[in-house]
């Protein structure tokens, strides 16, 4: 429930989420560095740039706020003008393709697909514990005893940065005061600058400190990460003081999560990720009251800013999964469930310790991260295997057009192998050479944003910066990985599947016969397409199947491990689908396993939907023989419901049986398939119909008409 004050809060938002007014922060950091800074050093043009435009923001106050604070995102306006010494993306774009010319080629085809920034969780405690005085005063020392240049310049522009956000900050507690709010004033003039000591204290200081961090850094995928975690002994104090209520707490944080919603208005994609619950470094839950809190006030606010996540800890207290429970069928299709047991294990293997796998995140989506560890090179895109299979097949030459890709290395096609495990090889050895200049592109690109994007801000909540003397991208965060997806691991599983049994075990078709009729589009080939799809496919449950799934996903996650990055990290696969699905159909001609062209590719590592023909159960038995134990930057699974037979008791037994799989990562969907179809012909009707598209949640009639259908064709289970 919400209050009546939250009530008319929300409507408040929405007006000015709509109506926001357009931010220059963008010219006005570009300007400052051509203008103003243009004769001082690159890291120090960088920084005084950055901190006059962060300070220089505007202040927008209402009388309704008990949460000083604005920025609208939404409608930040591109520079016309960029300094070159700000810009990273140009000269790393043009030296990776003078490295890779081929890359073009493979581009054309999403084999590969471009650099993404963002999906970084930093570790904003130490400012709700240190204030920025007592974080400065580390900065202050640490640059007295710098060890070389580059450490001093590192120090120097960290607290450029600490000081712009105590000037934005003091902008407002001036116009809090004009305004005759002293309370609030008085708050905003303690805290961030110093520790904060009350509940309210802490979540201005969260907030305000995350307004200037995502100015410094404005991408999709960098969020608050384990709020309830660093907010709690704040709360715990309070309740025990008789300082605040657990329903003064649910109105503190259903106003600050509408502040998110209100500076993200309408950009559905950007995700901005709450984990609640999850674990202790001992192993303990870390579940609390806040957490509770926080899922409630999602479930309660009609927003899609935040996207609270659940983290289950191992043997998870039954009123959090009757919650997760409820969230599923009553979330607005906004719930994400993960299993910390399946997770921190494949942290743990990969070589981290117990106690930094226990701050786990989500870096928007679903892509695993360690809270304030990390570089922003965690999510890094997607590329195409079933592009690359259906290459293999036919050596290179594209079924949709006819003609080769120089850039794909397959000198011959299926019909010039003897036996499946030659071609399966050469499969394998093609996708490790295309994927590794995929990652190579990313050290091209950590090496220009270790000049033109050194986040001096970020870096200071970063573990290990302030000892190496060095921002994120040089060196400084204790975890340089970089995860990517590769997208469609099922569609691929199955595809290989079918070409080992039709054409070298059961011998149903010769491989010019399976060649042909793949040209073909299956025209004319009707009885061999009906075998195919006959065969078994991964999520029935069927063993030889599933193993040649799990074969594949652990190839490739091999393939990523065996990638060492400029900084001593390594490849990691991050398995979502996002919005990528319809540009992968899009080149993808008929495949092997009787898909007609353009067959949409699955959702992470969860069964085909055409596969899945033997109800969920069977389709989570299947999903549970997956390397999970390999999947250390998350494997996200979409299991949509028909409403009509998914029941609260079902929903809980059906997330049972996907922990006790090994499942890391649930979400799904319960909307009808009767309301997408009419959301589709009366838009105007559905305004506010949320779905889970893939790792994300967004208003159904915003969606383009590809990524609705996608939608539309997914299975809802009932069986």
């Amino acid at each position: 429930m919400i209050s009546k004050r939250i009530e008319e809060l929300a409507a408040l938002t929405v007006e000015r989420g709509k109506n926001a007014p357009s931010s220059t922060f963008f010219q006005e950091l570009h300007d400052a560095a051509l203008g103003l800074y243009a004769e001082c050093p690159r890291w120090e043009k960088i920084a005084r740039s950055m901190a006059q435009a962060i300070a220089g923001m505007p202040v927008y106050i209402y009388p309704e706020d008990t949460i000083g604070g604005r920025t609208y995102q939404n409608r930040t306006l591109p520079p016309q003008t960029i300094a070159p010494d700000l810009d990273c993306d140009t000269p790393a774009r043009q030296e990776f393709l003078a490295q890779y010319p081929e890359a073009e080629l493979l581009f054309r085809d999403y084999l590969i697909t471009g650099t993404a920034k963002g999906h970084i969780i930093w570790d904003f405690s130490r400012i709700l514990t240190l204030g920025i005085t007592g974080l400065r005063a580390r900065y202050e020392e640490a640059l007295a005893a710098a060890r070389d240049e580059e450490a001093q310049q590192f120090y120097s522009g960290v607290l450029i940065l600490l000081d712009a956000v105590l000037a934005f900050n003091d902008k407002h507690i001036e116009a809090y005061r004009a305004a005759g709010r002293q309370e609030l004033a008085d708050r905003m003039a303690k805290v961030p600058r110093y520790p904060a000591e009350t509940f309210r204290e802490a979540v201005q200081a969260f907030h305000m400190q995350h307004l200037c961090v995502m100015a410094e850094n404005p991408y999709g995928g960098n969020g608050p990460g384990r709020l309830d975690y660093y907010l709690w002994p704040y709360l715990e104090r309070d309740l025990a003081a008789g300082r605040c209520t657990l329903e003064e707490a649910k109105e503190i944080i259903d106003e600050l999560f509408l502040r998110f919603d209100e500076r993200l208005y309408g950009m559905d994609g950007w995700v901005e990720a709450v984990v609640i619950g999850g674990s202790h470094p001992n192993g303990g839950s870390a579940v609390n009251p806040l957490s509770y809190i926080m899922l409630d006030s999602i479930m309660d606010l009609d927003i899609l800013h935040p996207s609270i996540y659940v983290r289950l800890p191992k043997a998870p207290p039954a009123e959090l999964v009757s919650a997760c429970a409820r969230y599923v069928l009553s979330g607005n299709n906004r719930a994400q469930i993960l299993s910390d047991e399946a997770i921190m294990g494949a942290l743990v293997r990969r070589g981290i310790s117990t106690r930094d796998a226990a701050d786990y995140v989500c870096g928007g989506c679903m892509e695993v991260g360690l809270q304030g560890m990390s570089s922003d090179y965690l999510y890094i895109g997607w590329h195409n295997p079933p592009k690359m299979l259906e290459l293999m097949l036919t050596g290179g030459e594209c079924l949709l057009t006819g003609k080769k890709n120089p850039a794909f290395h397959a000198d011959k096609s299926l019909t010039g192998y003897a036996d499946f495990e030659s071609f399966y090889a050469d499969f394998i050895a093609e996708a490790t050479r295309i994927t590794r200049i995929y990652l190579a592109e990313q050290d091209i690109g950590s090496k220009w944003a270790q000049l033109a994007r050194p986040s001096y801000l970020i870096s200071s909540m970063i573990d290990d910066c302030l000892e190496r003397g060095r921002n994120m991208h040089g060196g400084g965060a204790r975890y340089h990985d970089y995860g990517g997806t590769p997208l469609g691991l099922p569609n691929v599983a199955d595809g290989l599947y079918a070409v080992k049994r039709a054409v070298f075990e059961d011998k149903l078709c010769t491989a010019e016969e399976l060649l042909a009729a793949l040209k073909a589009d299956f025209k004319g080939y009707e009885r061999l397409q009906a075998q195919l799809k006959r065969l078994p496919k991964y999520g029935v449950n069927d063993p030889d199947a599933d193993a040649m799934a799990r074969r594949v996903a652990s190839d490739f996650a091999d393939i990523y491990e065996g990638y060492t990055t400029r900084w001593g990290g390594k490849g990691k696969l991050v398995i979502l689908t996002f919005t990528f699905a319809p540009p992968a159909a899009s080149v993808l001609g008929a495949t092997a396993d009787g898909g007609n062209v353009h067959r949409l590719v699955a959702h992470g590592v969860t069964p085909h939907s055409s596969a899945m023909t033997e109800g969920i159960t069977a389709a989570i038995l299947s999903a549970g023989c997956m390397p999970f134990e390999k999947f250390a930057g998350g494997a996200s699974t979409m299991w949509d419901f028909d409403p009509a037979w998914a029941t609260e008791p079902i929903v809980e037994a059906v997330l049972r049986t996907f922990i006790e799989n090994g499942g890391q990562i649930f979400q799904g969907d319960v909307t009808p398939l009767e309301e997408l179809l009419d959301a589709q012909q009366h838009p105007e009707e559905h305004a506010n119909l949320v779905v889970r598209v893939g790792g994300y949640s967004a208003r159904f009639v915003n969606l383009s008409p590809e990524l609705q259908e996608n939608v539309i064709c997914r299975i809802r289970h009932n069986h």
